[in-house]
């Protein structure tokens, strides 16, 4: 391709709502256009690297033996309705009615879709199992798209869902998943962590996620440096506590006045005590109502991991209604004893004696608490949000690393949730009706995308990957008017095509120095610039984008040195 007959309409500034590095230099090379809140229009640059993705995906996809399908993005509202989520999804729902008042939706996900399809067609277990997949536009209403095609609206998304007789065969396809989605992110050039995940609204009961290691990332990771153990830190675990010997004499309990002293902070300097001799009493509520969630005063609790200890469908800090039902609670001062709530506890309070907690009186606390004496807990669990260089809970003397990362993918274990809602069964070796069990694999291809200018590019624009760069050559001539520049330009480049190289010639009448900018902003891994006085002693000169570092060539001779040349970036 010619740069003068391409579509590549590049900035020298970028937008001023772009809030992250990918946002901004797609929009400064060209790549992507905004055209309402988090919908983005592809230009051909970006379409390039989007279907490199995407060709990725359906290698890796077809290896493991997934059959690629395409789904209706507009969904009747009977199928949501049947799976229980039309109401349960929430305003991320898009809900459009036809002429006839007939409701739909713009599909966020596809698992009702799919299954509607699979009951209608397999009955028995000599069709299991089945793995069918797509690449199709998606649509979740975010109350606040941002970071470009990063966490827009409308996203371009991978998501395959497997069908099978039973769990054993299930936990055979997603192994498979999780290594082609191993494979998927090496070759697309990316650092990335396989994490234990939530299922959040998809539901299911075990999930990964692929997150691309990078500070713009909006999840934050946990991983040991020792055993390799990775989480997303909603559900990283906690190393339980040891056993702790109670002092000779505990102490009695009283209630003492802590006028204005709310804070953790502020009690344990006005009491004089250490964070975690404080308990911290959190007020959530979920559809039955309010619940207590006691941690260390030196920890965070972990909504995520309470939810899924309680079993409930949704948990959240409690609102003000909420709380107003219940007259007895005063905010900065609600404590564990004598309250008339389930509490729930970390398993870090069970160790803890003589500790502090909110008096349920303004300005008040109480002072020598224990646990076995005072308190009643529903049920003890790992309440807590995992910190930098707490220790592992799965070898010995490991410590956790905390750093941010970018979903890219997820790999869910469904189990029955959609087939035995939606009647999606199948007759086993004794003729005997059984659901089927499921499985989902979704991978963002903007996402991705996104994220790899996220971990590969420097202060002159992007650096891409060889295998998702949009092109992989650019010839670049200091005056392709010369003649011999232009003939040397244009054998360079029909013979790179000739090899199956992808090439871009920049054959503009620009300066040189917009034309090495323009370059290194769109971040093609090679450049061949072509002048006249290095092509009359013999010479064009090679540089690498990636380090910037460049050296002379014999020329015409370099023209069969690339294809090696490119498999070492």
């Amino acid at each position: 391709m010619q740069f003068s007959k391409l579509f590549i309409p590049t900035l020298k500034e970028s937008p001023a709502d772009a809030e992250v590095i990918s946002h901004k230099l797609m929009v400064r090379a060209g790549m992507i256009r905004q055209l309402a809140s988090g919908i983005y229009s592809i230009l051909p640059l970006g379409l390039r690297v989007l279907r490199k993705v995407e060709q990725i995906i359906r290698e890796e996809m077809n290896q493991i033996d997934g059959q690629e399908v395409f789904l209706p993005s507009i969904q009747p509202a009977e199928l949501w309705i049947e799976s229980k989520r039309w109401d349960f999804y929430g305003k991320e729902l898009l809900r459009i009615k036809d002429r006839h008042g007939r409701e739909f939706c713009y599909g966020p996900t596809h698992e009702e879709v799919i299954t509607d399809i699979v009951r209608k067609e397999v009955r028995s277990y000599r069709q299991l199992p089945i793995l069918l997949y797509q690449i199709q536009t998606k649509f979740r209403d975010e109350v606040r798209p941002r970071f470009g095609i990063m966490r827009g609206r409308e996203f371009m998304m991978k998501d395959a869902y497997s069908f099978h007789a039973d769990e054993k065969d299930t936990q055979h396809t997603y192994s498979q998943m999780a290594e082609a989605y191993g494979n998927i992110f090496k070759r697309c050039g990316l650092d990335f962590k396989q994490v234990q995940a939530d299922s959040g609204t998809i539901g299911g009961s075990f999930s990964h996620e692929f997150a691309v290691l990078a500070d713009s990332g909006e999840d934050e990771i946990g991983f040991c440096d020792s055993c390799g153990y990775a989480s997303n830190l909603e559900l990283a675990g906690s190393k339980p506590p040891s056993p702790s010997t109670p002092p000779a004499t505990l102490q009695e309990l009283k209630e003492v006045e802590t006028p204005g002293k709310k804070s953790v902070e502020d009690i344990a300097g006005f009491l004089n005590l250490p964070a975690r001799q404080i308990v911290k009493t959190i007020l959530l509520e979920n559809e039955n109502g309010l619940v207590a969630g006691l941690v260390r005063g030196d920890h965070e609790i972990n909504t995520i991991k309470m939810r899924n200890l309680i079993g409930c469908e949704w948990l959240q800090a409690a609102g003000e209604e909420a709380i107003a039902k219940h007259p007895g609670l005063h905010c900065g001062y609600v404590g564990p004893v004598g309250l008339d709530l389930p509490v729930y506890a970390d398993n870090e309070i069970s160790a803890l004696h003589d500790f502090v907690t909110g008096a349920n009186k303004p300005s008040a606390h109480l002072t020598g608490v224990q646990v076995k004496r005072d308190l009643k807990i529903k049920q003890f669990g790992d309440l807590r949000t995992v910190k930098a260089n707490d220790p592992c809970p799965h070898c010995e003397g490991g410590r956790y690393q905390v750093k941010r990362g970018i979903e890219v993918g997820h790999i869910f274990i469904l189990g029955t949730k959609y087939s035995s809602a939606m009647k999606a069964v199948y007759l086993d070796q004794q003729g005997k009706e059984n659901a089927m069990v499921m499985g989902c694999y979704g991978i963002g291809v903007g996402r991705t995308a996104a994220a790899a200018i996220e971990q590969n590019h420097d202060d002159r624009g992007i650096v891409w990957p060889r295998n998702l760069a949009p092109f992989q050559v650019i010839v670049i001539p200091v005056n392709y008017s010369d003649e011999e520049s232009k003939a040397a330009c244009d054998t360079i480049y029909d013979r790179l095509r000739e090899l199956g190289i992808e090439t871009l010639l920049d054959d503009r009448s620009d300066r040189l120095g917009p034309k090495l900018k323009d370059a290194d902003l769109i971040g093609i891994p090679l450049q061949i610039i072509v002048g006249p006085k290095n092509l009359a002693v013999g010479q064009v000169e090679i540089k690498i984008r990636k380090t910037n570092e460049s050296d002379l060539r014999p020329y015409p001779r370099v023209i069969e040195d690339i294809p090696n040349i490119l498999k070492d970036l």
